[in-house]
C-alpha cells in the first residue's frame, strides 16, 4: 500500500519579495525531520504562477542540493507556454528532480482535444516522469479519466495524477477506469481530507498543505494507514476535518498557510506573498492562532 502524503511547500520569500533559500531550508528541514513522504515544490500552493523563470532554476537547484534524495522531490514546472514548460521539466529533471507534477492550460476552458496535444507535446519532449494536476477551480475544466487513460497509453512517462477536486467520486473514477488498465498509475488527492477516502478507494494518498504546518500529524496519519491502525487512523482524521477551516479564514488560502508556517514551525521567516497576493490581516492571524490552538498545534 502506498499510502503517501506529500507536502506541497510554500514558497518562503524574503522582505523584498524574492525566494528566501535559507528559510525555505529550514521549511524542508523541518518536513524531512517529521517524516512527509515527498516535497513538491513550485506547485500552486508555491506561487509557481507568479515567479520568474530564472529564480525557479536557482530555486529547483536549492532544493535538490539540500534535500539531496533523502526523501523523494517533485518540481512544479506547468505555464502557458508549451516550449518554457518543457525547457523547465527537462531542466529539473537534469538537476535531480524525481518528477515532475504539470497543471494543464488555465485561463480558458479547452475542449480535450486541446488538452491532449498539450499534454502530447510535453510527454513526447520531457525526458523523465510526469504527474498530471487537475485543478478545475483554477483551470475551468476537468481532466476526465477517458482523457488519463489515452495519455496513460500513449505516453509511459505519464505515471500519475494530482487531482485537486471537491468531488471525490472524480478522483474515484480515476482510480477505477485508469488503475484499472494501469494498475502502477498514481492517483493522488488534493484536498487533505480525502486522504483516507483516496486509500480506502483504490488510490495513493494525497499532496495537500496541511502538512506545511502540521508535518508530524500528516505523517502519523500515513503511518497509521500502512499499519492498518484505525483508532489513529480516527483520531488523525478527526483533526485533519477540524483544521480544514484553514482554507475558509481568508479569501486566497495562500497567505493563510504560510502564516500557519510562521506560527508553529518558522517564526523567523517572512509571510510576505508575490503579488497580486496580501499577507494575512491582523484578524486573520488571530483566526489562524485560535484555530491552531483549538487542535493544539501551538500553545
Amino acid at each position: 500500500m502506498q499510502a503517501k502524503w506529500i507536502c506541497p511547500a510554500v514558497t518562503l520569500l524574503d522582505s523584498n519579495g524574492h525566494i528566501d533559500l535559507e528559510a525555505n531550508a529550514m521549511l524542508w528541514e523541518n518536513l524531512i525531520s517529521n517524516g512527509v513522504d515527498g516535497i513538491l515544490i513550485l506547485g500552486s500552493i508555491g506561487e509557481f504562477f507568479a515567479i520568474k523563470t530564472e529564480e525557479k532554476k536557482t530555486f529547483i537547484r536549492a532544493a535538490v542540493s539540500y534535500i539531496h534524495k533523502r526523501i523523494p522531490l517533485y518540481v512544479g514546472t506547468g505555464g502557458m507556454l508549451v516550449q518554457e514548460c518543457i525547457d523547465l521539466s527537462n531542466y529539473a529533471l537534469d538537476q535531480g528532480a524525481d518528477a515532475l507534477v504539470i497543471i494543464s492550460p488555465f485561463y480558458f476552458s479547452l475542449p480535450t482535444s486541446s488538452i491532449e496535444n498539450f499534454y502530447g507535446q510535453v510527454a513526447s519532449q520531457v525526458n523523465g516522469p510526469i504527474i498530471l494536476y487537475n485543478f478545475p477551480d483554477r483551470t475551468g475544466y476537468n481532466l476526465s479519466p477517458q482523457l488519463i487513460r489515452t495519455l496513460c497509453g500513449q505516453y509511459p512517462n505519464i505515471i500519475g495524477i494530482k487531482d485537486t477536486t471537491a468531488d471525490m467520486a472524480h478522483t474515484r473514477q480515476i482510480i477505477q477506469e485508469v488503475k484499472k488498465e494501469f494498475p502502477s498509475f498514481l492517483v493522488y488527492s488534493g484536498f487533505d481530507e480525502f486522504f483516507l477516502h483516496n486509500i480506502q478507494s483504490g488510490g495513493d494518498g494525497c499532496i495537500a498543505g496541511i502538512s506545511n504546518f502540521a508535518p508530524e500529524l500528516t505523517s502519523l496519519f500515513a503511518d497509521s494507514v500502512r499499519k492498518n491502525d484505525m483508532p489513529t487512523m480516527q483520531l488523525c482524521q478527526n483533526q485533519i476535518d477540524a483544521l480544514m477551516s484553514i482554507y475558509t479564514i481568508g479569501e486566497q488560502f495562500i497567505p493563510i498557510i504560510k502564516e500557519a508556517v510562521h506560527q508553529t514551525n518558522i517564526s523567523s521567516a517572512s509571510t510576505v506573498c508575490m503579488p497580486p497576493l496580501l499577507p494575512a490581516t491582523a484578524k486573520q492571524k488571530e483566526q489562524v492562532h485560535l484555530l491552531l490552538k483549538n487542535t493544539k498545534l501551538v500553545a
